[in-house]
């Protein structure tokens, strides 16, 4: 990756957008972020992120680029990726080489409630992407799947060649039609693109919506845990420092086939944790137990998720080597000082 590369990151208020966006400005790379800081989660976290990377208040109006007062090499606007032809104005004005796209409306069982956020967000707004990125020739467009295409398959590890048509949520459907759509403008357009299927991602500035922050909320207030499936479930737990590193690695890398330039990873741990002892390493981290209220399996989730990482290790050298009691630890000593700030 050139250093006076410019790349543009969609969802820069998010959790892996903004742990992006730092590591790319401290590289030297000019950087571009964007996001439409929705309501789907608390709002003051995703401006908290904004705030640790220099972007003011002033990133709450939309459409103002901003400035951060922090590095001279990054600055914020406020926009919908629905709206087409704000998208193509900030491409044809700000000339990307690389974009790192993102923003999607996260969540699998939001997507039972709000189906029509995830059309929006997720098809709609993707195509505003692909369409600008066709237009002004970008060099590398690498976007966010998501391990959830996998539906609620037996075989394990799950690896990129294994069919991916039975997805069993709208978010795990609009995710497939993501890769689709990349695929189809990789063949007619020659786009580089790259898609990454993320396991689940943990770590500091991490979403609220996710089990392990809602955990250690819920023990550090003293209330009860919802622990689904009798917390006999397994999750790819990835620290967030090793999805940093492997997307970096990525965005360097783009596909070189002459035909189709399209390639799928999986990004995970490649080491799945039973949800039960997920919990006891926060247990220990906050020195706290948990009150436990067990519940049966939800909608939309599936029992186990463990990625086949063979073709990043082997492709692009990816080595996630955080185990989950130290990012716990980390992710534990982040919320406390973050709340005990509010």
């Amino acid at each position: 990756m050139g250093e006076k590369e410019k790349i543009l990151v969609t969802g820069a208020a998010g959790f892996i957008g903004f742990h992006l966006v730092k590591n790319l400005i401290e590289r030297g790379c000019e950087v571009v972020g964007i996001d439409n800081i929705n309501g789907y989660y608390d709002t003051n976290l995703k401006f908290a992120r904004l705030e640790e990377t220099g972007i003011s208040a002033d990133a709450e109006k939309w459409g103002k680029p901003v400035q951060s007062s922090r590095y001279p090499n990054y600055k914020f606007i406020r926009i919908n990726l629905e709206s087409h032809e704000k998208v193509f104005e900030l491409f044809n004005r700000e000339k990307f080489d690389k974009v790192c796209h993102l923003a999607a409306q996260a969540g699998v069982r939001y997507s039972l409630e709000n189906p029509l956020a995830y059309i929006e967000s997720n098809i709609v707004g993707f195509m505003s992407i692909l369409e600008a990125c066709r237009s002004n020739k970008i060099k590398h467009l690498v976007y966010a799947s998501s391990s959830s295409v996998y539906g609620d398959s037996d075989k394990m590890p799950l690896s990129v060649d294994d069919n991916v048509d039975n997805p069993i949520s709208l978010y795990a459907a609009t995710k497939k039609s993501n890769e689709l759509m990349a695929h189809t403008y990789s063949h007619l357009y020659n786009l580089p693109a790259t898609g990454l299927r993320l396991f689940t991602v943990y770590g500091p500035w991490g979403r609220p919506d996710m089990a392990y922050f809602l955990f250690t909320k819920a023990i550090t207030e003293g209330q009860p845990i919802k622990v689904f499936n009798n917390g006999e479930m397994y999750r790819d737990f990835t620290y967030i420092d090793d999805i940093i590193e492997g997307l970096m690695r990525v965005i360097d890398n783009p596909p070189k086939y002459e035909q189709t330039p399209y390639k799928i990873y999986n990004i995970g741990n490649s080491n799945p944790v039973k949800l039960q002892h997920f919990i006891e390493a926060i247990e220990r981290a906050l020195g706290k137990k948990a009150k436990k209220k067990y519940l049966p399996i939800q909608p939309g989730d599936v029992l186990k998720t463990f990625a086949d990482v063979t073709s990043l290790r082997e492709e692009i050298g990816y080595r996630p080597n955080t185990p989950v009691k130290e990012g716990v630890a980390r992710f534990v000593e982040w919320y406390k000082k973050f709340y005990s700030a509010q």
